[in-house]
């Protein structure tokens, strides 16, 4: 089954939940609805056709001048040996979608990652907490309007160039 049979198979299923179909990308993909994301996940999943049994990464791209943020999903069939990336995109201003862990497993750590550097929140998540960072690390790191604060409860969060420590100090001058 190629890229536009998979597209072709989702929209007769789900309609106009998915769009957006573009195989000239490096990997084919389209894009759905994110209130519709879990119900098409379990068809790309179940479908006999289909069998993606692998979600391989989730990531996401901040882009504020469209003012979103795009969860990217890219899915693989061990059985067909097919591939394909889904995206959702969402408000930027309220990163919303629903969570994937029901439909595959490993989505729980790859979406806690999306969370904790982008701020989307998975709803339905079952422990939906910053993986990378602390706790009460403020912002979100992936975000291109991220900046980054001089320390951490004290610590530094830059370091100096590794080359700038191998110069000599200026010479004294003599008295």
């Amino acid at each position: 089954m190629n890229a536009q049979d998979i597209f072709n198979r989702l929209v007769e299923k789900h309609g106009d939940a998915v769009s957006d179909f573009r195989a000239g990308d490096l990997d084919p993909c389209c894009f759905v609805q994110p209130w519709s994301w879990p119900e098409v996940a379990r068809t790309l999943r179940d479908d006999p056709q289909l069998r993606f049994d692998f979600l391989d990464c989730v990531t996401g791209v901040d882009w504020p001048d469209k003012g979103q943020i795009h969860v990217v999903f890219h899915l693989f069939s061990y059985v067909h040996k097919h591939a394909f990336v889904v995206k959702a995109a969402l408000d930027r201003a309220d990163p919303v979608l629903p969570s994937v862990v029901p439909v595959w497993s490993v989505a729980n750590w790859q979406e806690r990652e999306c969370y904790d550097l982008l701020g989307v929140i998975f709803e339905g998540h079952p422990d939906l907490r910053r993986v990378l960072l602390p706790p009460d690390w403020e912002g979100y790191p992936l975000r291109k309007d991220y900046e980054e604060s001089d320390d951490y409860h004290g610590i530094p969060t830059t370091r100096p160039v590794p080359l700038e420590l191998l110069k000599s100090p200026p010479a004294a001058k003599p008295s």
